[in-house]
C-alpha cells in the first residue's frame, strides 16, 4: 500500500476575538506613543511653547505612554462589548470613547500644571473634545493595524489548498464529476469503478496510483486500488480479506497489503 493511506486532517480551530497581547505588540505600541509625544513636543502642542524643550518632551512622552496603556486597556475592554463586532468603525468609536474620560483628565490636569501651575475648570470641555478626537485617531490606527496583523497571521497559518487529483483528468466524459471508488487492472487497461458506472482506460496501475494522490485510498492488491469511502463492507475468511464496494464489487486484499490495511482500521 506504500504511502497511499492518509489520515484526515483536523479542522482548523478558530481563535477567539481577544487574543493575548504579545510583548512585541506592547513594545510597538509604546514606541509609537513615545514618538507621538516627541512630535507633540516639537510642535509645542497644548500651548506648552514656553516650557523648555527637554522637560516638555519628557512630559509629552510620559503622557503619550500613559495614553498607550489606557488605550490598550480600552481596546481590550471594547472587544468584550458585542456591539464592536459590527465593524472597525464601531470598535474604534467605542474604544476611543472609553479611554477619553481618563485621558482627557490626565491631559487637562498635566498641561495645566506644566503651563500655569494649575488647571482651569472652564477649559476641561475643550480638552475633553480634543482628547476624544485624538483617542479616536489613535484607536482607529491601533485597531486597523491589529486586524491587518491578525489577517496576515491567519493567512500564514491557513493550510495550503490541496493539489488537484491529477487522475480525475483522465476520466472519460461520461464519468466526469463521479466519485472514484476503485481502479482495477485488466491486462493493459484499467477498469474504473465510479459512482456513475464503469469504463476502461489505457494505463498502468502503478501510474494511476501515483496520480490518485489526494484521494484517501490504498492499493490493496497488485491489481486493485480502492478509495476508503467506497468500502461498504469488509470481511475476513479462509486466510484472506475481502472488501465489498458500494456497487457490490468484491475486492481481494492480498497478504502483501493485509497488515497495512488492518493497521489503518479498514478491516
Amino acid at each position: 500500500m506504500t504511502d497511499r493511506l492518509r489520515e484526515s486532517q483536523p479542522g482548523a480551530v478558530h481563535a477567539s476575538r481577544l487574543e493575548p497581547v504579545s510583548q512585541a505588540g506592547v513594545r510597538r505600541t509604546l514606541l509609537v506613543s513615545a514618538s507621538v509625544g516627541v512630535f507633540l513636543s516639537f510642535v509645542e502642542a497644548f500651548d506648552t511653547g514656553h516650557v523648555a524643550f527637554l522637560p516638555r518632551t519628557v512630559f509629552m512622552v510620559t503622557v503619550g505612554l500613559a495614553g498607550a496603556l489606557l488605550g490598550m486597556a480600552s481596546f481590550r475592554l471594547a472587544g468584550l462589548i458585542p456591539l464592536t463586532r459590527r465593524g472597525l468603525v464601531v470598535h474604534t468609536v467605542i474604544s476611543g470613547t472609553l479611554m477619553t474620560p481618563l485621558m482627557g483628565l490626565l491631559v487637562w490636569g498635566a498641561v495645566g500644571f506644566v503651563s500655569r501651575g494649575r488647571a482651569h475648570t472652564h477649559e476641561l470641555p475643550q480638552y475633553m473634545l480634543i482628547t476624544w478626537v485624538m483617542c479616536l485617531v489613535m484607536s482607529g490606527l491601533a485597531i486597523f493595524l491589529s486586524h491587518r496583523r491578525e489577517a496576515a497571521q491567519a493567512a500564514q497559518a491557513a493550510p495550503a489548498a490541496p493539489a488537484p487529483v491529477k487522475f480525475l483528468e483522465r476520466l472519460p466524459l461520461k464519468l466526469r464529476g463521479a466519485e472514484i471508488w476503485a481502479v482495477e487492472a485488466e491486462d493493459h487497461y484499467l477498469r474504473l469503478h465510479t459512482s456513475k458506472g464503469q469504463d476502461l482506460i489505457l494505463m498502468r496501475l502503478a501510474d494511476a496510483v501515483a496520480e490518485l494522490e489526494g484521494i484517501e485510498g490504498a492499493q490493496v492488491h497488485r491489481s486493485w486500488w480502492v478509495a476508503r469511502d467506497a468500502v461498504a463492507d469488509a470481511r475476513r475468511g479462509d486466510g484472506r480479506a475481502t472488501l465489498t464496494l458500494k456497487d457490490g464489487s468484491e475486492v481481494p486484499v492480498s497478504r502483501t497489503y493485509a497488515k497495512l490495511i488492518r493497521d489503518a482500521g479498514w478491516i
